[in-house]
């Protein structure tokens, strides 16, 4: 569906230019024979310039933040420059790190200018961007997978990036490992005029989303929409259809969205699961997510949940 084109980290028309992911062009990028500017991430928060709308920071290639550093993945090419990415999780900044729900720290290395910070990304993926958003979401899940992927998943040696960081391989079987996605499925689950929402443990007080799982091997999307919805809230459902995705680098994730038919209303919800779900009306979802209602919170704005609950009550699905 076309509407999913302006969900966040939607496609941008960024050229990936795999044929360039080689040796040679990383050297050439090194050596200054081609051109270039990297983005720079600390544990997942990638550099970003202060403002209401914050822009990711693009560094030269000759910067000392990341002269000399090794293993940068290629993420494409803007203009007429390539563009790397940098991980700089080895770093110790004297800032602590927010371990509340929303991370809204944020960090300054001392070779950078003031204003230009590692922020999370969930915290301000709504205010950049669809170019900077799509960089800075690939450059968190590949360097996400690299981490909890260093040994071969064959023999046990320690593996090596290769392909520009599209891909491991392993110098002593030979075997080659590519980037991981977990598909899940998130579910617009209506029965009538209502919502099926629910709320997993530790989330603000308040905050509902739609139901989601991840797809089992051998099962298709639409039976794991089915399944996970009885799992997790005894209810059935009949028809489904897609919607759209969502990549969502949390830490490597494809959301894949699904319009459910209730095939009944009564709930039998499963602890091991989720916390709660409720029915919702269309009216009070749409107070919800203007921040009019009472009790109820949206999910995050950004998330694919509260994209397609903006558009279901204002009927732009269909």
């Amino acid at each position: 569906m076309q509407l999913f084109d302006s969900v966040t980290f939607g496609p941008s028309g960024l050229d990936r230019v795999a044929h360039l992911r080689t040796d040679a062009v990383l050297q050439g990028l090194a050596s200054g024979q081609r051109a270039g500017h990297a983005v720079v991430l600390w544990r997942g928060k990638p550099l970003l310039a202060e403002g209401d709308a914050r822009d990711l920071v693009r560094l030269p290639l000759d910067h000392p933040v990341i002269a000399g550093r090794e293993n940068p993945i290629l993420l494409g090419q803007e203009g007429d420059e390539l563009c790397l990415a940098y991980d700089l999780s080895e770093w110790s900044p004297s800032e602590a790190v927010d371990e509340s729900f929303v991370d809204l720290s944020e960090q300054q290395h001392p070779d950078l200018p003031m204003g230009q910070t590692f922020a999370d990304l969930r915290a301000n993926m709504t205010r950049l961007s669809a170019r900077d958003a799509e960089l800075a979401s690939t450059a968190k899940a590949l360097f996400e997978w690299h981490k909890s992927h260093q040994h071969c998943a064959v023999c046990g040696h320690q593996s090596k990036m290769t392909q520009a960081g599209w891909q491991r391989s392993c110098p002593s079987c030979g075997a080659p490992h590519f980037p991981r996605t977990d598909p899940v499925v998130i579910m617009l689950i209506t029965s009538g005029d209502s919502v099926l929402i629910g709320r997993s443990p530790g989330w603000p007080e308040g905050m509902y989303s739609l139901l989601a799982g991840f797809v089992e091997p051998g099962e298709t999307p639409e039976a794991a929409v089915r399944r996970e919805v009885f799992e997790e809230a005894g209810v059935r459902v009949g028809r489904v259809s897609y919607l759209g995705s969502q990549p969502w680098s949390f830490p490597n994730s494809l959301m894949m969205g699904f319009w459910g038919e209730a095939l009944g209303t009564d709930l039998n919800i499963d602890p091991n699961e989720i916390e709660d779900a409720i029915w919702v009306p269309r009216d009070e979802m749409m107070q919800a997510l203007a921040g009019d209602h009472d009790t109820l919170k949206p999910a995050r704005k950004g998330a694919i949940a509260e994209f397609i609950l903006r558009h279901w009550v204002a009927d732009r699905l269909d």
